[in-house]
């Protein structure tokens, strides 16, 4: 599977988008980016595709209703829950904000992720 990466310009459109919270932080994920809250993700990057993570299957439905959204991630393999925003939408960064918010504070309602522990190597004879 390709994985496609975002320009320099979708990077810096996410950056400015993803609201500065507690909690909040913005990392790369597979030659992308990922906004996370508390360890879940709440938004990212899928090449120049902005998508989020809506846990509410209303909301989700809601946004799905818009042109121009669909799934996002791998065409063979769509990440459940996450919806691609329209491209349109990055002339309008107020409209990508909105949708951003909303994933956060519905994410943001998760437990926290909790790490789990790194499997032992093996030790080499």
């Amino acid at each position: 599977m390709q994985i496609p990466r975002p320009s320099q310009e979708t990077m810096e459109l996410f950056r400015s988008v993803v609201p500065e919270a507690p909690g909040v932080e913005v990392k790369p994920m597979f030659a992308n980016l990922g906004a996370f809250v508390n360890g879940n993700m709440f938004a990212g990057l899928f090449g120049e595709s902005v998508g989020v993570r809506l846990p509410d299957e209303a909301v989700r439905e809601q946004l799905l209703a818009i042109d121009g959204t669909g799934p996002y991630g791998p065409a063979e393999r769509p990440m459940g829950g996450y919806v691609a925003l329209p491209d349109s939408w990055r002339d309008e960064p107020d409209r990508l904000r909105e949708w951003i918010g909303v994933a956060l504070e519905e994410v943001g309602a998760m437990p926290p992720k909790v790490k789990k522990p790194r499997a032992p190597r093996a030790s080499a004879r």
